[in-house]
């Protein structure tokens, strides 16, 4: 089983947020168990500017047992089609985010998230993992 994260549960974990950081441990825990953990680039880029160092987030990332897995041109392609559907009325979500959906959906088994709402509506055959 491979089971792509996303940043938020992990800027959850790795800044010990008092309201998510458990439940995030507990995720990124069971998930491990059950097979490999990856992220995408664009989450890895992430998770460097939040330690402020590439290094520092690949030893991080690395002892927690996340692989970077980049992202393909499938990934890419289906994020802009994702990207393209969004309602024109409502407030446009940034394209990383359906990098991070799409990533998961053509790359991975399922995707590691507090963020049923978003991913839900926009990858509706993504298998979602929730705290």
């Amino acid at each position: 089983m491979i089971t792509a994260l996303d940043s938020a549960l992990l800027f959850d974990l790795f800044l010990a947020d008092r309201r998510h950081g458990a439940a995030a441990a507990e995720l990124v825990r069971r998930c491990r168990a059950a097979g490999h953990l990856v992220a995408c680039d664009l989450v890895w880029a992430e998770v460097a500017a939040l330690f402020g160092s590439g290094a520092r987030a690949e030893a991080a990332l690395t002892r927690l047992g996340v692989e970077l897995l980049p992202v393909d041109r499938a990934v890419a392609g289906r994020a802009a089609d994702a990207w393209a559907r969004q309602s024109r009325s409502s407030r446009r979500q940034p394209v990383a985010r359906f990098i991070v959906g799409a990533h998961a959906l053509v790359q991975a088994d399922r995707l590691a998230t507090r963020d049923r709402g978003f991913y839900g509506r926009h990858f509706r055959k993504l298998k979602l993992v929730l705290p």
